[in-house]
């Protein structure tokens, strides 16, 4: 029996993604040896970034599954080794070049849509939103990353169940993935856990931000979504000026009093001389489920006032992206950790997160505000 190709098994290996960075093994010199016997048995040495590695397991399959699939291969036996503090430090040199604490997203060039989730105040669902909508737009095939930057009332981590410590590679923050999305919260970076307060001042809430954004090793991003806090406090003005970029998406309910409040977070665009992508309505109404009729069970009209009255104020149409019906399953997945999106997909609530993913997704970005690379001709 002839042994199998080497040449074979390092383009399986090319074809294996490293969990967290989402790039080739091979590319990522992760690969520390292949050995290949007559009697088909391959050996194949990887590099971990880390020792405790947490997606070791998955590494070792898809190198296993690959590798089986190469002709004549009738074993694979993966042995697992640790990088160097040299390997390492070459490794971020590759990803993140000299600029390690550079904000991607913040970048003239940069194409990730960059979406600020905000409210006039808690209590209407913005995290649950915000949580359903990334994974609703991770599973129309984009790459998709979440900060939690409600630093004193993170939830996300509970919400999409990603509450696994991420991995840290010579400074940079590998974040844990959910659902197909990259998370970063403040938990983490707690010792005492989800009950420990978090007792910081407006620098330290900047930084905060700054560090999540600069830190994380978030690859290549067709979407990041920040999960801002209520209001219009030091979050909201520091997610302005470190990614001027970004667009607000302002989540309200159909209550008027709620509406009176959340213009307040949209208006907050024209200080910061940011772009409001649309009002989102949560909560609405929902069809007895004795006898159809809708019930309008938190008032009506709150988010296309709150819309009509952006419009007005910020002299710019800003649409109604859409209305989520109320739904105790939308709150009940944010308990256990299942998205009601996954979950229920053709429950109301399901379908009206999917449309707004839909529409956020397919939102072109714009030129204004980024350099074009060009000059104006000589005479």
């Amino acid at each position: 029996m002839p042994a199998p190709s080497v040449d074979a098994i390092n383009a399986a290996l090319a074809t294996v993604n490293d969990p967290e960075i989402n790039r080739p093994i091979t590319e990522l010199g992760m690969v520390k040896s292949v050995d290949a016997s007559k009697k088909g048995v391959v050996k194949v040495g990887i590099f971990l970034t880390v020792a405790g590695c947490p997606m070791r397991d998955a590494i070792t399959e898809r190198v296993t599954a690959a590798v089986m699939a190469v002709p004549d291969v009738t074993r694979v036996e993966v042995a697992l080794d640790v990088m160097s503090d040299d390997q390492r430090a070459k490794l971020r040199e590759q990803l993140r070049g000299g600029e390690v604490k550079e904000i991607p997203f913040a970048k003239a060039g940069s194409t990730t849509k960059v979406f600020a989730i905000a409210s006039g105040k808690g209590g209407v669902g913005k995290s649950s939103v915000t949580a359903n909508l990334a994974v609703a737009l991770a599973e129309m095939g984009l790459s998709v990353g979440l900060v939690d930057a409600d630093v004193y009332g993170h939830s996300i981590p509970r919400i999409l169940n990603a509450t696994e410590p991420p991995t840290m590679v010579e400074g940079m923050i590998m974040p844990p993935q959910s659902y197909g999305v990259r998370v970063i919260s403040m938990l983490p970076f707690k010792p005492g856990g989800v009950s420990q307060p978090v007792a910081f001042r407006g620098p330290m809430l900047h930084r905060a931000l700054e560090q999540f954004l600069s830190d994380v090793w978030w690859g290549d991003l067709d979407a990041l979504l920040l999960d801002l806090p209520p209001g219009t406090g030091d979050i909201a003005i520091s997610t302005a000026q470190l990614l001027p970029n970004s667009e607000l998406v302002v989540v309200t309910t159909p209550q008027a009093a709620s509406a009176d409040v959340a213009v307040r977070a949209g208006t907050l665009a024209a200080q910061t001389h940011q772009k409001v992508a649309g009002v989102i309505e949560n909560m609405s109404a929902f069809p007895c489920p004795h006898c159809g009729e809708p019930l309008d069970l938190f008032g009506v009209g709150g988010g296309e006032l709150v819309a009509s009255m952006l419009s007005a104020e910020l002299g710019t149409e800003v649409p109604l992206l859409g209305q989520i019906p109320f739904d105790p399953a939308l709150r009940e997945g944010g308990d256990t950790g299942h998205p009601l999106v996954l979950s229920t997909p053709d429950a109301p609530a399901a379908q009206g997160l999917r449309a707004i993913a839909e529409t956020l997704g397919r939102k072109p970005r714009g030129l204004a505000g980024m350099s074009l690379g060009i000059s104006p001709a000589g005479r």
